[in-house]
């Protein structure tokens, strides 16, 4: 009996501390707008905390998944993730790869795409039934809203007309670019979060998991 409530005060005290550190992320996001427009003033600009913050979580996924990558058992799964979201960084850090040409970003993109997809041509059956894998573990469902932020529904919540319409001849860049970026932002946190969850359940399977 006393090991039934044990296992139970763990279970909910793992899930409780899980839960709070997705609050903080979220949290942190939120904060890092609002220093942008109240206090530096910068209008979400390529500088910016909040397209930094994108920045940072994005170079973190690729790595943590680079990491995964060691373990030959979701090897291709998680090359092709780390190539995704690899891409995913260049095109945020785009601004940088126009000092050598105007949308040099996706030569870049389109290089890293290849090797990626390179690596795992040859092991295509391999490949697939890694992904599967992946896409069973619970974090996916997280991974795959947080896309949904990113790819879609920022995309079209911050389309100009949209904006236009809703603040006639009020209209103000800056609102626009810190509602879109910020629930960019946000896509990337549950991207985050949902690695983190699926890098920590492996390290307490085992590498081998």
């Amino acid at each position: 009996m006393i090991l039934l409530v044990i296992i139970v005060v763990s279970f909910f005290i793992k899930h409780i501390i899980y839960t709070l550190l997705l609050t903080l992320l979220a949290a942190l996001a939120v904060l890092a707008i609002y220093l942008d427009v109240s206090w530096l003033n910068n209008g979400i600009k390529e500088n910016s905390l909040t397209e930094i913050s994108q920045e940072v979580i994005l170079a973190t996924i690729v790595g943590l998944y680079l990491w995964q990558a060691r373990t030959p058992s979701r090897r291709c799964a998680m090359t092709l993730i780390a190539g995704f979201f690899l891409c995913m960084l260049i095109r945020e850090m785009d601004f940088l790869f126009d000092l050598l040409h105007h949308g040099a970003w996706i030569w870049f993109a389109l290089v890293a795409a290849a090797i990626v997809t390179g690596y795992s041509v040859n092991k295509a059956s391999v490949a697939m039934a890694q992904m599967a894998a992946f896409m069973r573990h619970p974090a996916y469902g997280m991974m795959l809203s947080g896309l949904l932020c990113v790819l879609i529904f920022s995309r079209l919540f911050g389309m100009n007309h949209l904006w236009h319409s809703i603040m006639l001849e009020g209209y103000n860049r800056i609102v626009k670019d810190m509602v879109e970026e910020g629930v960019e932002l946000f896509g990337y946190v549950l991207c985050f979060a949902s690695t983190l969850w699926y890098v920590c359940s492996k390290c307490k399977n085992g590498p081998g998991a």
